[in-house]
């Protein structure tokens, strides 16, 4: 019998002892509320293909025999926690639909903690440098040192390859392991300066590389540096983005200065799991660079994925990404890629969704969220861990007071979105609708304490107000900045 990724009890939520009869009804409640026919959304199309699978191994009597048998023989492995906290266990009866959030986090075995003097993780890395004209200079000068301190801290067991583009693309180091490293570090000396910015051309190379050691026990990532704007090919590179994610392959982007599209490389990371960063200046890249190559190392689990199927009439809005890296995330895929569970920090993810008029008391679903991933500690990797979500509809409900993760995070999630929203004032000519919010988000900043970035906020206020535009620096510095306020709103170190 082929393997299959997940446990087919787990997907339809019956026990090991089910009976034939349990299996049919679990896979025909799952089809009422999953089935195309039922439900548009794209996470319900993929739940529904794996609740699929799972009936059709457990409904032929030799296959599940078979299942059964080799699971007994599987030594208990490590697994991650799935916890899914509502913002309010009761709602009332409207006439409208009303706001719901979701605050899912994804733990980390405590046991991996335990065990860190020994690491699970090894990478298959690949650097993808830019070194056009602008990168002259001392920007080149700091990349090159950040590679080479990576090339030292890596292992004669990881991977490492390094591309080169401008409007042409170059291998500087082909994949290979890491046991030649003052060679490696000549060969990235060379780099030299020229031409302009062409992203395709060293992504495309880059996952090149990447697919020559690609395999299921290693951290399989791509990081992106770039200061400038690629014109013409950004919808070939999404697309190579999302071959990247079938593969199990992240991408992180970091855009240094002010002239590269914060929007293409938000996309492009959020797309497989990867993160996007703002960096502001040279002098900050080798450390930058080295902070999240040590992340990669620390890995407990990689390939995690969230897919949200919301209950046919209820609608998913937004996702966020609050840690470790926050971003928004895409709500029009069927699983959203998170990237790597590290051993010590939890993936946090805010979910906002809209429940129609109800106009019933009683129990009722919301949806089902799905959460999987590889634990590098076990020898069967997969695990996928499932919780259905639901709440009391009452026509008097009582006072309800939202945890206050939940209410953190909205806080200052709302300062991002205001920054948005003043941006896309901006955009549309509302000169003073941008001047306004920005300005109210320069009060919000001070109240929280965010002295230095409300006076910055502050001082776009009054840019925009005079000159009826905004600086990239000044833009990209709040966006990131307001971002990362998020960070503590996640769950952050983990604990079961």
């Amino acid at each position: 019998m082929k393997r299959i990724d997940f446990n087919p009890y787990i997907l339809l939520s019956v026990a090991p002892t089910a009976s034939a009869d349990d299996i049919k009804a679990a896979y025909r409640r799952a089809a009422r509320r999953l089935h195309p026919d039922a439900n548009r959304s794209p996470g319900a199309a993929v739940q529904f293909q794996d609740i699929t699978t799972a009936f059709d191994l457990l409904s032929d009597d030799a296959k599940r025999a078979e299942y059964d048998a080799d699971i007994k023989e599987q030594p208990e492995g490590m697994a991650f926690n799935f916890r899914v906290i509502p913002s309010k266990r009761t709602i009332g009866l409207l006439p409208e639909p009303q706001v719901f959030y979701l605050l899912a986090d994804i733990i980390p075995d405590a046991r991996a903690n335990e065990a860190t003097q020994k690491r699970e993780s090894r990478l298959n890395l690949t650097l993808i440098l830019d070194h056009s004209n602008s990168m002259s200079g001392n920007r080149l000068d700091r990349v090159k040192i950040a590679t080479h301190q990576i090339i030292d801290q890596l292992s004669s067991e990881d991977i490492l390859s390094v591309v080169a583009f401008n409007d042409f693309a170059e291998v500087v180091i082909p994949a290979t392991t890491v046991t030649d490293k003052a060679a490696m570090k000549a060969r990235v000396s060379m780099m030299m300066a020229a031409g302009s910015t062409e992203i395709f051309q060293g992504l495309s190379l880059g996952l090149q590389q990447n697919r020559q050691f690609l395999a299921p026990r290693l951290v399989n990532h791509v990081i992106l540096l770039t200061d400038g704007r690629t014109y013409g090919d950004e919808d070939r590179c999404l697309d190579l983005a999302r071959e990247a994610t079938k593969d199990g392959i992240s991408i992180s982007a970091m855009g240094l200065g002010q002239e590269w599209n914060d929007k293409f490389l938000d996309e492009l990371a959020s797309l497989t799991g990867g993160s996007s960063a703002y960096v502001q200046s040279s002098s900050a890249v080798v450390a930058f660079l080295n902070e999240h190559v040590r992340s990669l190392a620390n890995v407990f689990a990689e390939r995690m994925t969230l897919s949200v199927a919301p209950d046919p009439d209820v609608r998913v809005e937004s996702v966020f990404k609050l840690a470790p890296n926050p971003q928004p995330l895409p709500v029009d895929i069927g699983s959203i890629s998170l990237g790597s569970l590290q051993v010590n920090r939890t993936i946090s993810v805010l979910i906002q969704l809209e429940v129609p008029k109800l106009e019933k008391e009683g129990f009722r679903t919301i949806g089902r969220l799905a959460a999987s991933g590889d634990v590098f500690a076990n020898r069967l990797q997969r695990q996928q861990s499932v919780t259905e979500i639901a709440l009391e509809v009452m026509a008097e409900p009582p006072v309800e007071e939202p945890p206050t993760a939940i209410l953190d995070a909205l806080g200052k999630l709302t300062l991002y979105r205001m920054q948005e929203r003043a941006n896309e004032a901006l955009e549309n000519g509302d000169v003073r609708e941008a001047t306004r919010l920005f300005e109210n988000l320069a009060t919000r900043l001070f109240e929280l304490g965010e002295s230095d970035l409300a006076q910055q906020a502050r001082a776009e206020a009054e840019q925009v107000a005079y000159t009826k535009s905004l600086s990239d620096k000044g833009r990209k510095a709040i966006k990131y900045q307001t971002r990362h306020l998020l960070l503590a709103s996640g769950s952050g170190e983990a604990s079961a």
